[in-house]
């Protein structure tokens, strides 16, 4: 959860930079002129952009060298193919767009993370993926640094 926490915080500044670097600011989603609803264009490009920005940063962080969102660097997860190798973006990408269906039905591909024996989502088992806990630095990212996983002494 406070991966989640951190990735929307990101996602969220980076959101504004990039609409406001547009131009797009914050108008209203919609203005009635006339009794018709105008801004449907910039709600649809709203939304586009903010679905790219959302694919582009998990696909790319989670199968860079850190593999992980910067959510799960602060608690010391990685992603990894079943061999426990480094992602591609083309698995990344899949991995991103599983989640569509990890969502669906009450979240239920995402509860299946409690049930699974390798703690994997619809998405993870669709993609290919594991997602895990380490505390090697070079596995983080970290080029060295002392890291502690929470709970580990």
């Amino acid at each position: 959860m406070l991966a989640a926490a951190v990735d929307g915080l990101v996602l969220l500044a980076l959101g504004t930079v990039l609409r406001l670097a547009l131009g797009d600011g914050y108008p209203p989603l919609w203005t009635r002129v006339g009794g018709s609803v105008v801004h449907l264009a910039a709600l649809l490009k709203r939304t586009g952009l903010l679905l790219l920005l959302h694919w582009l940063y998990y696909a790319l962080t989670e199968s860079s060298s850190w593999q992980a969102t910067l959510g799960k660097l602060a608690v010391g997860l990685v992603v990894t193919d079943e061999a426990g190798r480094r992602i591609s973006f083309a698995r990344g990408t899949g991995r991103y767009f599983a989640k569509v269906l990890s969502g669906l039905a009450l979240c239920v591909g995402y509860l299946m993370v409690a049930f699974t024996q390798r703690k994997r989502g619809l998405h993870d088992i669709l993609a290919g993926t594991l997602v895990f806990r380490t505390r090697d630095p070079h596995l983080l990212g970290l080029n060295g640094c002392s890291f502690r996983v929470k709970g580990e002494r």
